[in-house]
């Protein structure tokens, strides 16, 4: 019987954690937010676009520019450190809203950056629904990716 070519995990086996003092976050100061409950990564690459004589018509184009960003849904978890930071952060503003933030990924792999995040629905809900916490981030500059380490297999 022919063996997988890869693993693959439940999406839950992401990790994301933020810093709970803002860009002076240690590592102790980094939490997961409880009751996550969905996570959408975005790449937005910046491609500019020519058409050369030389290509006889066809485009030519380079990528200039990259922006990551991540939309969270979950549920407002009150007492949670992660989840009342990130709640606490929808009246501010500026430097304000901005924080350390790490992305392990199922592979191992890990993404650090400075993130602004933009609390975009602080609760809410039908009546019979548990209170709503939405919130976007986006990357503040490059991200370090460190990939995952080799499996000794």
């Amino acid at each position: 019987m022919a063996e997988a070519a890869g693993k693959v995990y439940p999406v839950h086996n992401n990790e994301f954690k933020f810093g709970t003092k803002g860009m002076t976050s240690a590592d102790e100061d980094m939490v997961v937010p409880a009751d996550l409950e969905n996570f959408a990564p975005s790449i937005d690459g910046t491609v500019e676009e020519w058409y050369a004589m030389d290509a006889k018509g066809w485009a030519k184009s380079a990528m200039t520019g990259k922006k990551l960003s991540f939309a969270f849904k979950g549920k407002r978890s009150v007492g949670d450190p992660g989840n009342d930071y990130i709640a606490g952060l929808a009246w501010k503003f500026g430097q304000d809203v901005m924080t350390k933030f790490e992305w392990v990924m199922v592979s191992g792999a890990k993404l650090a950056c400075t993130v602004v995040v933009n609390v975009t629905t602080p609760g809410g809900g039908d009546t019979t629904n548990i209170d709503t916490l939405e919130f976007e981030v986006t990357c503040y500059g490059a991200p370090t990716f460190t990939p995952a380490q080799a499996s000794g297999v």
